[in-house]
């Protein structure tokens, strides 16, 4: 009696899903009239999009003998389903009839696909629900696996439903210039200033949407330079940052974020060996950084749809987002663990990243370790192939930054401040020049500078 009850069920749920059944024959027949109209269709319909199961088979053979450079008219077209047994399939001759006995008017070609795509999409998220519903009783999967699952599937309808928006040279230069105007009256950096002069010189700032590597050998002081910047762009937007600590505890990224801002030596902030006037630095400190927006996640074995919920909870705790760091790569989780080989599962994670910039349009730091060859080379400056499994980092960065520490070129200032003079190589930048900057590095305070300071 139950499982009666439940095909009933089933039945009338089918039988309630939305679709628009004129909006099908609509389209169907301007396609039969203008067979060139399938360039739209075919770009934003799937064959599942259409509800009923004979049009799909009718939209399926248009398709096919349009790839196969087949004409297309009613009499081919009732020659090809006669031939290949799908003629009775899609309820006869008849139906064909009655859809070429439609007036369709071209003009109005995208409306009748918006129409069939929004019921298409309203159809995936019913079915989304109902799975939603059955994965909660299965008791063997984790909590975790379920909402991540929804969240991905929830992010490509989202992705479907926003049909990316054709623009005309005349809408892109307007725009340009006024975005010009704009930069005229208020000569500031396109981006977020990084705080270091001659970087930003070169790059106009981080921009938005960009993924901007900084890779290293360990040691140069990639995490330095992350939190360094991290630091100077908070000061200056107060604006959100989130900082993803894949190798280091959020206590240990803390103990360096102190450092640097009191200029007391790390080491002595450890074991706590602090004089009368640290405390005084420490209390000021403290009071000003715990009002900051600054988010540090250090939970390891990070994946893509965790960076992505995570970044969505920033937004809607503080409703804005200046800028993402991850350090770093190599140490994230690929999204798919049937990869064959490493460099595959970086090529993934790199485009993923730079999908993540493009969706909520912030720029994105990662951090990445730079291969071995660096050291068994006479000239050890790295080089943009030294990235480490590099796949497609090289590709789908549109800004790479290599630390390269000079330990022979010492510099000591007075008794209690010694810097090493580091170089920040521009190895690639896709819409600017490529270049070579000066910084001076503090270890004891895990601090970076501007060179003429």
């Amino acid at each position: 009696m139950q499982s009666s009850k439940k095909i009933n069920e089933q039945i009338l749920i089918q039988k309630h899903l939305p679709h628009n059944f004129l909006a099908e024959k609509m389209v169907l027949n301007c396609l039969l009239v203008n067979i060139e109209s399938i360039e739209l269709t075919l770009q934003t319909l799937p064959v599942e999009a259409f509800y009923f199961k004979n049009h799909q088979e009718i939209y399926k053979s248009i398709i096919f003998m349009y790839k196969n450079q087949l004409k297309i008219d009613i009499l081919t077209l009732v020659t090809f389903l006669q031939d290949n047994g799908l003629l009775e399939k899609i309820g006869g001759i008849k139906v064909l009839i009655e859809l070429i006995n439609q007036v369709p008017n071209l003009v109005y070609l995208e409306e009748y696909v918006r129409l069939i795509k929004d019921k298409f999409l309203r159809r995936k998220l019913i079915k989304l629900g109902y799975e939603i519903i059955n994965s909660g009783y299965i008791t063997n999967l984790s909590l975790e696996t379920i909402i991540n699952n929804f969240e991905n599937q929830l992010f490509n309808l989202v992705t479907e439903i926003k049909t990316p928006k054709l623009f005309s040279s005349a809408e892109l230069l307007n725009d340009v210039f006024n975005e010009l105007k704009e930069k005229s009256l208020n000569p500031n950096l396109a981006g977020l200033a990084s705080g270091f002069h001659d970087l930003d010189l070169l790059t106009q700032g981080f921009q938005k949407s960009d993924l901007i590597i900084i890779a290293g050998r360990p040691s140069m002081g990639k995490t330095a330079l992350g939190l360094n910047i991290a630091l100077n762009i908070i000061r200056k937007a107060k604006l959100p940052i989130l900082f993803f600590s894949l190798e280091m505890s959020k206590e240990q990224i803390m103990y360096r974020l102190l450092s640097i801002e009191t200029n007391i030596n790390q080491a002595r902030l450890k074991n706590g060996k602090l004089y009368q006037s640290d405390w005084v630095k420490l209390n000021k400190i403290i009071k000003i950084m715990s009002k900051i927006p600054f988010f540090i996640d250090d939970t390891p074995n990070l994946s893509i749809q965790d960076i992505q919920a995570k970044i969505k909870t920033i937004l809607f705790e503080q409703g804005q987002i200046d800028l993402v760091i991850i350090d770093y790569l190599q140490l994230m989780q690929s999204p798919n663990s049937k990869m064959e080989n490493r460099v595959q599962e970086l090529s993934l994670i790199t485009r993923a990243l730079k999908n993540l910039a493009r969706q909520f349009n912030i720029p994105i730091i990662a951090l990445s370790q730079l291969s071995r060859n660096v050291e068994n080379r006479i000239d050890k400056k790295p080089i943009l192939s030294d990235l480490r499994e590099s796949g497609s980092i090289e590709q789908d960065a549109d800004l790479v930054l290599m630390l390269y520490k000079n330990k022979d070129f010492h510099m000591k200032q007075n008794e209690t401040q010694n810097y090493y003079l580091t170089e920040l190589i521009i190895a690639k930048q896709r819409n600017g020049p490529l270049g070579n900057i000066k910084l001076k590095f503090d270890p004891n305070k895990t601090k970076f500078l501007n060179f003429d300071l």
